[in-house]
This record gives structure tokens, C-alpha cells and sequence, in this order.
């Protein structure tokens, strides 16, 4: 879901705005975008609500990102039993003209899968942002194993 529309109190709303200060901290250049799905019918068929999803767009095309935007998602499970919303996994997936690119998931084995990739050092940096969201939202003993 939008992360414009998850940012429904201040303590999360102070979590989004921490998930862009992490990423523009390793991505400088990228700008985020808060609302990156369309709101039509079709599309919101397929959103998460257990999820916060932000978009980063590149000022052009890198050979280093092999992208020109990013998506970033982070999903959540909602204990109720012990009222904790912790999130389980998260994915960054790399996108140019020509559609996905490459994706990064936490919730297997957390290597890059795609067609065209970017190189190690930004691989590197992804997977540092990825460690940085579960001790944002799950504090420092985290979930995360890479």
C-alpha cells in the first residue's frame, strides 16, 4: 500500500520518513515518491495492506543500477495476540523502460534475481538498507540474517 496512506499516526508516519533518510543515505540522488501505485480499480486489486511500498526514481538510466527506479516493500505481520505488527520481509525491485530488471528479497536467501543487475557495490548497499528496515520497525534483534 501507499506509503502516503499508511502514515495514518505520528510513530509511523516518523518510520516512513526514517525508511527515505536510510535510503537517500545510501542513495543520495534517488528522490522518493510516497504514492507509487496508481489509484484505479484494477490496481488496487493487487496492493498489500500489509505493506508499506515507496518508490525511488534515479535521475537517468545507470549501468550501475541496471534501473531507473526503485520499488521498495515492506511487509508486515499483524500479531494480535501480542499486538505487534513486525515486519517479515522486505523487497526492492528495480525497474527501467523495459520493466523489471532485477529483485531483492529478505524473505529467502536475500540474493539479487533478475535479468540484468547491478553491480556488487549496490548490491551491497541494498542488502545494508534491508537491515536497516528490520531493526527500524523490529529494533535490534531483528529477523534479519544477512
Amino acid at each position: 500500500m501507499n506509503a502516503a496512506e499508511q502514515a495514518t499516526g505520528l510513530e509511523l508516519a516518523t518510520k516512513i520518513a526514517s525508511v527515505v533518510s536510510l535510503f537517500k543515505s545510501q542513495f543520495p540522488d534517488a528522490r522518493a515518491d510516497l504514492k507509487p501505485w496508481a489509484n484505479d480499480p484494477d490496481t488496487r486489486e493487487l496492493i498489500d495492506p500489509d505493506s508499506i511500498d515507496i518508490g525511488f526514481h534515479l535521475p537517468g538510466w545507470s549501468p550501475r543500477y541496471q534501473c531507473r527506479s526503485m520499488l521498495v516493500q515492506i511487509r508486515f505481520f499483524d500479531d494480535e495476540l501480542e499486538s505487534d505488527r513486525r515486519v517479515i520481509g522486505v523487497e526492492v525491485v528495480g525497474f527501467s523502460h523495459q520493466g523489471e530488471q532485477w529483485r531483492l528479497s529478505t524473505i529467502d536467501d536475500w540474493h539479487i534475481v533478475g535479468s540484468k543487475q547491478p553491480i556488487d557495490e549496490i548490491g551491497d548497499k541494498l542488502k545494508q538498507f534491508c537491515r536497516q528496515m528490520f531493526e527500524l520497525f523490529n529494533g535490534k534483534g531483528s529477523d534479519a540474517k544477512n
